[in-house]
């Protein structure tokens, strides 16, 4: 199908003097322009930093030199372009036409909760302060889908909120549907109005184009309302736990949570491995590669501890032999936050694969041996056991 371009929804008359006449975008040619303005934003945002990050290699070539601080810069202009380029994954795989859905009946409300507290030291870092006010709902929806949306509602936030962020779920009128609604200060008040009457550009960032194909590909239609200093967003859900028992027998059985996301329950889940030797990492990298997740490695504790401080990943793998009690204590410091957070030790050798539920230390623990064949299902099980 050839799609016209922007500009010919708007047809002038060739007559001087004439005024053009403007036709409303149809439904193909809105699809084209939203997927023109996330090409030019994703190009945007990978230009930025890749560009920072090559005049600073450009210049370590130069003088052979660069300082803790330089460095530390350089690699956060490289992570921030290989964040853009994971949610430009996600993006084209949502909206794919091949993600299947489950419909399971979940608590909206607890898991709001969960993805705030997971993501608490990031906010923090930021200045970001959250407000809630939370009904307790039920909603049928796909358990991974609702818990990538809610993690691409906070990575907007992060991207251009300030101050504080008011965060509400609250029930319909008829109490067949819920709503979440988020509403945060985009751009100072003091600050002189726009003359040219553009809203904040970094409310239409890469994470915004996330959240907006996430909550489309759920079959959710979000509504933002942008002020000059204010914006509010709106989700509805329509089916709450009072919809369900109602047309309970009119249902059709509900697909497993296994068959959702292309049978890759985890992608887009961020995972910590903490592994000191390169054997033991290659295994781990090996046996994950196919899981769809975005992977970071260190390989000490020193590094696992600098990592987490900037934020929480959603589980940590860890060489049994770096259980140290500096570890021990970083994790009794997550664990406070987060206290389902996910660890799994990878042990010395053996074949042992036990989940956390039966574990002696309350952690899954996966044998060097067993890494290929059980790793992946001790992920998949802790880490959807959560949410």
């Amino acid at each position: 199908m050839n799609l016209p371009s922007p500009s010919s929804a708007k047809l002038a008359s060739a007559q001087p003097g004439v005024n053009p006449i403007e036709f409303p975008l149809g439904a193909d040619e809105c699809e084209l322009v939203r997927w023109q303005e996330l090409l030019a934003q994703a190009g945007r945002e990978l230009a930025e930093p890749l560009t920072t990050a090559l005049e600073r290699v450009a210049t370590l070539t130069t003088t052979g030199r660069i300082d803790r601080a330089g460095l530390r810069t350089l690699l956060e202009e490289v992570d921030r372009a290989r964040q853009v380029g994971i949610w430009c994954q996600q993006i084209s795989r949502l909206a794919s036409g091949r993600v299947r859905l489950s419909h399971e009946r979940i608590h909206l409300t607890n898991t709001v909760q969960s993805v705030l507290a997971h993501r608490a030291r990031e906010l923090q870092a930021r200045g970001i302060h959250i407000v809630q006010s939370l009904h307790e709902v039920e909603v049928q929806v796909d358990p991974s889908m609702l818990h990538g949306l809610l993690n691409a509602l906070v990575d907007w936030w992060l991207s251009c909120a300030q101050g504080l962020v008011d965060v509400r779920v609250n029930m319909g009128p008829s109490s067949d549907t819920a709503s979440l609604i988020c509403q945060f200060q985009h751009r100072s008040p003091d600050l002189p109005p726009d003359q040219n009457g553009t809203h904040n550009p970094a409310l239409d960032c890469m994470s915004w184009h996330l959240l907006t194909q996430t909550a489309r590909t759920l079959g959710l239609v979000p509504q933002r309302q942008i002020e000059p200093s204010q914006a509010r967003w709106t989700l509805e859900f329509p089916r709450t736990a009072n919809g369900l028992a109602a047309g309970a027998s009119t249902e059709a059985p509900e697909a497993g949570f296994a068959d959702s996301i292309n049978s890759k329950p985890l992608a887009g889940c961020h995972v910590l491995v903490v592994v000191a030797r390169r054997d033991v990492r290659g295994l781990v990298r090996e046996s994950m590669k196919s899981m769809g997740l975005v992977i970071d490695f260190v390989n000490s504790v020193s590094d696992a501890i600098e990592f987490c401080n900037e934020g929480l990943p959603h589980g940590i793998v860890f060489e049994s032999s770096l259980k140290t009690p500096r570890f021990m204590q970083m994790v009794g410091s997550i664990r406070q936050e987060v206290p389902e957070f996910v660890f799994i030790e990878l042990l010395e050798e053996g074949h042992t694969f036990e989940i956390s539920s039966i574990s002696p230390t309350g952690m899954a623990r996966v044998g060097q041996a067993a890494v290929a064949t059980s790793l992946p299902s001790a992920l998949v099980y802790e880490l959807t056991r959560i949410m």
